[in-house]
């Protein structure tokens, strides 16, 4: 039996005025679809195996409410086709990036390197969120996206953090830069660099008294890990934990970072006293002492050299004024013709004994330095490993030699 057109269109009443409150319903849901603020997280990455990844990452995650599409704000990508990159870095004048990137591309490599990654996600004030996301698109439009990098003040962490204070009206800054756990720029790096040993040599010989002194928790959020440590602990604008929630990204696969631990400077003088009796010991024998000198001497005069060059030539600040330039002393260079005349069973002139008491001289002035000086440099391993042997050197090799 056919129903009726009047029967029909009783029947039809009701499903459009259900498709019309539908409709209403979702044009009144649209202003605040477009109202809800954008979901901000903080990514941070653990140390990785590379050397430039001893030190770990992060980057600003900002989730889109409308389409829930996450994109990762990335402060460390450098260009190193620029034509004038190897230049810039080693004058201390590096040139950055910021990359806006979908977070699962940003994401791969430290999958495929075995990287752990762990977000936070913040409780922002809806228009802190907004404020933060619109900066961050604008910054990184290819014009703005460039930042000069320093390895302590200006790298991917006190980016990320900069941003966040910015967003916050300076509150996260109010509430760090007044702490201090005692860390340095200095303790921070070698102890992260720590599995690699040239690396931990290198930080520790070429900073000087700047990486010295005790950092604010503002400031020792150069390092990743530590400002997501910093950020549980803070509050947001509301008084608020700013961390909402925190949760894994992916696992971490490889050695985790260096654990804190303790730097004795008396194990290095046990060395050098050593090292010291044993140069004493060979004093009647020159040819040999100066075969076993003058690789020393040699790397000492390089090394010297290079941290007279970080200092006066070029930008990076933290290796400026090193007091392990009286230690690994230039001068050391200028004692490799003498070391050559002894292996070839030849006698030094004047030169090469005054200018060995100048370099031992200098060892011990390093020393008294350390505890005269008004902006000290933790140094002690190096006096004690350098000294004696410098000394040693000295009051062997000071005199003519009488014999092999």
């Amino acid at each position: 039996m056919t129903a009726s057109p009047r029967h029909r269109r009783a029947r039809a009443w009701p499903a459009l005025a259900s498709l019309l409150l539908a409709l209403c319903l979702a044009l009144l849901a649209l202003p605040a679809i477009a109202a809800a603020p954008p979901r901000i997280g903080i990514l941070t990455m653990q140390p990785g195996e590379v050397f430039f990844e001893r030190f770990g990452h992060d980057a600003i995650v900002v989730v889109d409410p409308r389409t829930g599409e996450a994109t990762s704000y990335n402060f460390g990508f450098f260009d190193p086709t620029e034509p004038d990159f190897i230049s810039r870095f080693i004058r201390g004048e590096m040139m950055y990036h910021l990359v806006a990137l979908p977070v699962e591309q940003d994401l791969a490599h430290y999958q495929a390197t075995g990287r752990g990654v762990d977000v936070q996600w913040l409780d922002l004030e809806p228009e802190q969120a907004r404020a933060l996301a619109d900066a961050l698109a604008e910054r990184a439009r290819p014009e703005n996206s460039r930042y000069r990098y320093d390895y302590f003040t200006a790298n991917c962490a006190t980016q990320v953090r900069d941003a966040l204070d910015a967003a916050m009206g300076g509150a996260l800054k109010a509430q760090l830069a007044g702490r201090s756990r005692g860390n340095t720029y200095r303790s921070e790096a070698v102890r992260l660099a720590r599995p690699a040993p040239w690396m931990w040599l290198g930080f520790d010989l070429g900073l000087g008294p700047y990486a010295d002194r005790a950092l604010s928790r503002w400031e020792e959020a150069f390092v990743p890990m530590r400002l997501a440590d910093s950020l549980r602990e803070a509050r947001n604008t509301a008084g608020r934990p700013l961390v909402l929630a925190e949760e894994p990204v992916l696992p971490h696969r490889i050695a985790p970072e260096p654990p804190e631990q303790p730097r004795r400077w008396w194990p290095w003088a046990l060395a050098g006293i050593a090292m010291a009796a044993g140069v004493l010991a060979l004093r009647r024998r020159p040819r040999l002492l100066a075969g076993l000198a003058l690789p020393l001497w040699l790397l000492c005069g390089l090394a010297g050299a290079l941290m007279a060059f970080l200092w006066l030539g070029t930008a990076h600040q933290a290796g400026w004024a090193n007091r392990n330039l009286f230690l690994l002393s230039p001068l050391c260079l200028l004692l490799l013709p003498g070391a050559i005349a002894l292996l070839r069973g030849r006698v030094p002139g004047r030169f090469f004994r005054v200018v060995l008491a100048a370099v031992a001289a200098l060892a011990l002035l390093g020393w008294i330095l350390q505890w005269l000086s008004l902006q000290p440099q933790y140094n002690l391993p190096w006096i004690g490993l350098f000294l004696p042997l410098h000394v040693a050197l000295a009051l062997a090799l000071g005199r003519p030699p009488r014999g092999d």
